[in-house]
């Protein structure tokens, strides 16, 4: 899962992101308006954590920029601003929650994960499909009961794909949503073709109903079979 912060203090960015990652969350980071429109134009996030005072603006703006280009992801507003107005005004621009400033990085880690269950998989903690069950907050996978071993790129690959099931997913946003946005100094895709190969030899040997299925030149698809 990918998450961008919007964070003008340093001290608290830092914070931020090394508590998420610890969290195995692909992290990356503003600190103005003007950086986070150029990330949100061009890539794509699971998240975005919005401060409202930011230096060159106020984050509800860059809330009602992202409703108004149809680019919204889960938001949820983290600020010291705790007025009632502000609250409602960033839920009325779409904000997924509101969490208050000084607030605890295990309370922050559950509202994430909270709006991400809602967003993606209709707020359930465990996705069933077909012979396999994903556990996203503990990164675990099973197929027929059997626990299946998948490192940290094979998890997120698969949970990407299984958030886009039955669509294409080109190779390019596959690897930026994984690798993250720079992934865009590669050469090639060689490497998520490696860690597809191994990820479908695992599916394979554990007989799941889950086939990643390629389309030449293009991208992938998991079709449940």
């Amino acid at each position: 899962m990918k998450i961008l912060v919007i964070e003008d203090e340093l001290q608290m960015l830092e914070n931020i992101q090394q508590n998420l990652e610890k969290e195995k969350y692909l992290v990356e980071t503003a600190q103005t308006c003007e950086e986070a429109q150029q990330k949100i134009g061009v890539y794509n996030y699971d998240c975005i954590l919005l401060d409202i005072g930011l230096p060159d603006g106020n984050g509800l703006e860059l809330l009602q920029y992202l409703k108004s280009q149809n680019l919204m992801d889960a938001v949820i507003i983290v600020s010291a601003k705790d007025s009632l107005d502000d609250k409602l005004k960033g839920l009325e621009l779409g904000a997924d929650d509101y969490l208050p400033k000084p607030f605890y990085m295990a309370e922050l880690n559950a509202r994430i994960k909270a709006v991400l269950r809602r967003k993606n998989f209709e707020g359930n903690n465990t996705i069933k499909l077909a012979n396999t069950e994903i556990f996203p907050e503990q990164r675990r996978v099973k197929i027929k009961n059997k626990e299946v071993e998948l490192n940290r790129k094979e998890f997120d690959i698969l949970m990407y794909l299984v958030a886009n099931k039955e669509r294409l997913v080109r190779k390019p946003s596959l690897a930026e949503h994984v690798w993250g946005d720079n992934i865009d100094q590669a050469d090639s895709f060689e490497f998520i073709y490696s860690q597809i190969k191994n990820l479908r030899k695992k599916l394979k040997t554990h007989h799941s109903a889950l086939n990643i299925k390629a389309v030449y030149g293009i991208g992938y698809k998991l079709v449940v079979e």
